[in-house]
């Protein structure tokens, strides 16, 4: 036997432990060299844990759920083993079975009914209060279980007990009183508690620093899409032909934005203690909902980035995101952000700056609306655009300003030809 240990990656210097996800492969079954066992999911990003080399998975160390390490062991490789000849892990939830039955089982006896006749918790309460057992009443839960509706049918059907218990001799017995009406059952209102994974609980945990370390105010402006429109219309076959991605309305946000904050650089700043760090490059930060929740992936030196450039690295981080293939250098950093809310129908919110940035634009659904031009009401496609700023150290001119020179680049985009 030539057994080859299976071991948690390399973290980020930031990040401490991870979680285990679900294996892939059971105890015992056919692995290939780099086949994929377990996902691996830190605060940051979803880490694969492929399979060092070829053989059966003769041991899982450590069961789905664990809380791991960098290094530390979680599965063994057998290179000469044969599968099918592996025990089995051994994980928590094949012990708990057992006593997870007997409380089951328990139940069972006292409504003295069978493993198909279990009564609910809030069935076996009404059995008892009405002096009546399973046997007494026909489940339609899952497996036969008695649920609170089926005892609640049956009392207003007039069932009796199989069998009256006497009461006490050492007291009289106690009229019997007729129930009062009971309001129709509303039957069972199920409830699930789901632990939050590391990636959610980081950014509730991030969310919660940005409210209470920044100084958030928020300026609104709305924007004539037109122009914008107009372009990606007159330009958009040609576009995709050349480049081989569509043309969004992503990359004239991303311009617009790098637009205003070499303007006032301010925006493009961040805080870093008393001291107020600007930065000479600019690094934009796309806000990606992922199944594991928002991600922030980030453009680098955006400045230097062409439309297509853009558009194909949100493409790009788009599919990751789904996949959860994102890397933490992918996610790290950032000099302002871009949250489109629009893609949802959003018509208006106030974006939450993303730390340890400075500010955050936020992008929203375009309608058409009635607004005024040269004293006539006309319908243009609008859209509000909201931006969040750490008042710490933009002051109100700065960020409305800013975001007039995004507003302005947009209703005429050849002032990003320009650059005025």
């Amino acid at each position: 036997m030539s057994i080859v240990e299976v071991k948690v990656p390399q973290l980020s210097e930031s990040v401490a432990e991870a979680t285990m996800l679900t294996w892939k492969k059971k105890a015992g079954e056919a692995v290939a060299v780099d086949e994929i066992l377990i996902e691996i999911e830190t605060d940051k990003v979803v880490l694969e844990v492929p399979a060092p080399s070829a053989g059966v998975l003769s041991e899982i160390v450590q069961p789905d759920g664990a809380t791991v390490v960098a290094d530390q062991l979680i599965a063994k490789i057998d290179t000469e083993g044969k599968a099918g000849a592996a025990a089995p892990a051994a994980a928590p939830a094949a012990a708990a079975a057992p006593a997870a039955a007997a409380p089951a089982a328990a139940a069972a006896a006292a409504t003295g009914g069978s493993k198909s006749d279990v009564a609910m918790p809030a069935a076996a309460k009404l059995l008892a209060d009405n002096n009546l057992k399973t046997s007494d009443v026909a489940g339609t839960g899952k497996d036969g279980r008695v649920t609170k509706g089926d005892v609640l049918g049956a009392v207003a059907s007039g069932a009796k007990p199989a069998a009256t218990i006497p009461a006490p001799a050492a007291k009289p017995a106690l009229p019997q009183v007729a129930a009062p009406a009971r309001a129709p059952d509303l039957g069972e209102r199920p409830e699930q508690r789901v632990p939050m994974s590391r990636l959610r609980a980081r950014i509730a945990e991030r969310l919660i620093q940005s409210q209470s370390t920044n100084a958030i105010l928020t300026t609104f402006n709305e924007v004539n899409m037109a122009p914008v429109m107009e372009l990606r219309r007159r330009f958009q076959d040609s576009f995709t032909k050349e480049h081989g991605v569509k043309l969004g309305f992503m990359s004239f946000f991303v311009k617009a934005a790098v637009h205003a904050l070499k303007k006032y650089p301010v925006i493009n700043a961040s805080v870093d203690g008393n001291d107020i760090l600007y930065h000479g490059y600019f690094d934009i930060g796309i806000a990606v909902g992922s199944p594991r929740g928002l991600v922030v992936p980030i453009l680098r030196n955006a400045d230097q980035m062409s439309f297509a450039d853009i558009e194909k690295k949100i493409a790009e981080y788009g599919k990751k995101a789904q996949d959860g293939k994102l890397g933490i250098e992918e996610m790290t950093g950032g000099t302002f952000s871009i949250s489109n809310g629009g893609t949802f129908g959003s018509m208006l919110s106030t974006p939450i700056i993303n730390p340890p940035q400075s500010a955050i634009l936020g992008v929203h659904a375009t309608k058409d609306r009635a607004v005024v031009e040269n004293g006539q009401i006309v319908v243009r496609p609008m859209n509000y655009l909201a931006m969040s700023y750490d008042h710490r150290i933009i002051d109100g001119r700065e960020a409305v300003l800013g975001l007039v020179a995004m507003k302005e680049a947009l209703e005429d985009p050849s002032r990003l030809l320009f650059d005025i």
